[in-house]
């Protein structure tokens, strides 16, 4: 018999069990879902990240960062639309790695997942709270340092703007994904408008000669650039973990995962191109708000509140669906046995897992309200492309171990463009910080620890293997 570690989850007990009383509702069309996809990529690095990564790494030339990041997302896209039409189950790369695997791997990505979304909603929230306090000031209002900074920041108490809108997004969440998603289409459409605005009025106000040098910092910049800005692409995955409530997920999730994919990257690109032909590169250092920075820069000073309000949009729906994520992976593990039974009970009216979604609303609002965040970007993009990485491996493998399972989308030329994916990321992975490195490490010997004194003894298929 096979060491437990690498006991696999049969697909079909999978698909049962989310048809079953302990399955979610199955409330989200093809709209709502692309606009969820869209919310989650768009938010803080348009808003944010674009400058940064000019002004230290790419220059003008981050079209092209732009360009090798999200090529990097779209070999890997096909990989999970493959899995999320043929296992429409909560978990993402969680359930796909239990199915294809084995269980430590899949804990391990499970694990890895939470350290990403439990930081990108952390941080995120931060940002939004930043946003805030510059919108009360633009009309002269001056909110109390002592709350809307952690301790030992500027005097220092609590983050309460984040806290705020934690507590609301967790209560959102907890009335159903049917009630997130109607909220973010709103806040996806004028977040939209805001952008298409920008790159309208931003048109004329391009001055050729900030396009040079266009490569300042040469090929190493922009890959660097590329690595750091991947940021801006995480989102499309977190979409997949609600494969288990879209209504025809075979056609839906390709569909929204690909779709959402191609839209935010071609909006990217026009702002990227826009803000550095409105300001040198150069001047990007001196601000983390890229966008309003630029506007504010050639004097356009009736546009600073409408560019305020789409930030907000913005950041608020990848708070959102990234919150969205996480409490469905914790609810996939929960229910395989790997975290405690109760975090995958549901509500009784609402049908959502809301002891998982409020354990995760507290510790998020912990973290945001009294930790500064600082080297953040870096530690969420080694998470994530180890995701992608374990998830296009394990369509090759899934492809020679069960090529007779129905595939509704299947990722063309298997096994080039899973290996092309794979590739790509662990380049990606070299371009990070080495400190980004250690700690991720750390972060996953935490997890082993936990893995081998709880989730191997407490797993579901535990109970299975010696009944």
């Amino acid at each position: 018999m096979k060491r437990k570690i690498f006991w696999k989850k049969p697909l079909n007990q999978l698909i049962e069990v989310s048809s079953g009383d302990q399955g979610l509702k199955k409330v989200l069309g093809p709209g709502g879902l692309l606009l969820m996809g869209i919310g989650a990529i768009i938010g803080a690095g348009i808003f944010v990240v674009t400058g940064i990564a000019s002004a230290d790494y790419s220059g003008p030339a981050i079209v092209i960062s732009f360009v090798i990041s999200g090529l990097a997302c779209l070999f890997t896209a096909l990989c999970y639309s493959e899995f999320a039409s043929m296992i429409p189950v909560a978990g993402s790369p969680y359930t796909y790695s239990y199915v294809t695997l084995g269980e430590i791997w899949a804990w391990i990505i499970g694990w890895d997942l939470i350290l990403e979304y439990l930081v990108i909603v952390a941080a995120v929230a931060v940002g939004w709270s930043g946003y805030v306090v510059n919108v009360f000031a633009s009309f002269g209002l001056t909110l109390p340092a002592a709350l809307i900074n952690p301790p030992g920041v500027e005097g220092g108490i609590i983050n309460l703007p984040a806290v705020i809108v934690i507590v609301f997004i967790t209560g959102l969440i907890v009335r159903g994904a049917k009630e997130s998603s109607n909220f973010n289409a709103v806040i996806v459409l004028i977040k939209l408008a805001v952008i298409l605005l920008f790159v309208i009025i931003g048109l004329n106000y391009i001055n050729p000669a900030n396009y040079h040098p266009f490569m300042p910092y040469g090929w190493s910049g922009v890959f660097k650039g590329a690595a750091i800005i991947f940021f801006a692409y995480i989102g499309f995955d977190a979409i997949t973990t609600a494969a288990e409530e879209v209504k025809t997920p075979q056609r839906t999730i390709p569909i929204a995962v690909l779709g959402s994919l191609l839209i935010s990257s071609i909006l990217y690109i026009a702002v990227a191109a826009v803000l550095n032909g409105m300001v040198p590169y150069t001047e990007f250092k001196s601000t983390a708000a890229p966008v309003a920075f630029a506007i504010q820069k050639v004097g356009i000073r009736w546009a600073d509140i409408i560019v305020s309000i789409g930030a907000l949009c913005g950041i608020t729906s990848v708070l959102l669906v990234n919150f969205f994520g996480q409490t469905r992976v914790f609810f996939a593990m929960s229910r395989d046995g790997l975290f405690p039974e109760t975090f995958s009970r549901l509500h009784k009216n609402y049908k959502t897992p809301i002891n998982g979604i409020i354990l995760v609303g507290a510790i998020v609002s912990m973290i945001a309200a009294f930790i500064p965040l600082t080297s953040i970007v870096e530690l969420v993009n080694i998470g994530t492309l180890a995701a992608f990485i374990i998830v296009s491996a394990a369509v090759i493998v899934l492809r020679r171990q069960q090529p007779e399972i129905k595939r509704p989308f299947k990722c063309p030329l298997v096994p080039l463009v899973p290996a092309v994916a794979i590739i790509f990321c662990l380049f990606l992975i070299t371009q990070l910080p080495t400190v980004t490195h250690l700690r991720f490490v750390v972060w996953l010997i935490i997890g082993l620890f936990v893995y081998y004194f709880y989730g191997r003894r407490k797993s579901s298929l535990t109970g299975e293997h010696t009944s």
